[in-house]
């Protein structure tokens, strides 16, 4: 697992959800209850993009159809997703924001936005 700098401390301030590159991967960060969460940039039902969504109490919110995503398990707290998103480790030190980013999780964060390109591209063919 390697560790990305991505962002001042300050950048990710209390609900906010904003986004972030690791190399290739794209990342939405917010911060819940004072503790920082890193997930794919994606949402699993039709990949908007969840740095466009809210910090709830319950999640993150995808701000198109209202689906709510676990900030640990990444799991749908509420329909319409019905998978999970990718979640990725964070560590804060020293006023900088590390998020942890290995060849699984971010082929995982990949392959999701790009199995939902494809539904959405073979629905117009």
């Amino acid at each position: 697992m390697e560790y990305h700098r991505i962002a001042r401390s300050g950048q990710i301030p209390e609900g906010v959800v904003r986004r972030f590159f690791a190399g290739e991967v794209e990342v939405a960060v917010s911060r819940s209850d004072g503790e920082v969460h890193a997930t794919s940039n994606y949402c699993s039902h039709l990949d908007c993009l969840l740095s466009s969504g809210k910090v709830t109490d319950e999640g993150l919110l995808c701000s198109c159809h209202g689906s709510v995503f676990d900030y640990v398990s990444g799991e749908p707290l509420c329909p319409p997703a019905t998978r999970p998103i990718t979640v990725f480790p964070v560590r804060e030190e020293d006023g900088t924001v590390y998020v942890g980013i290995s060849a699984e999780l971010a082929e995982a964060a990949m392959r999701r936005r790009a199995v939902g390109a494809r539904r959405l591209g073979d629905a117009a063919t």
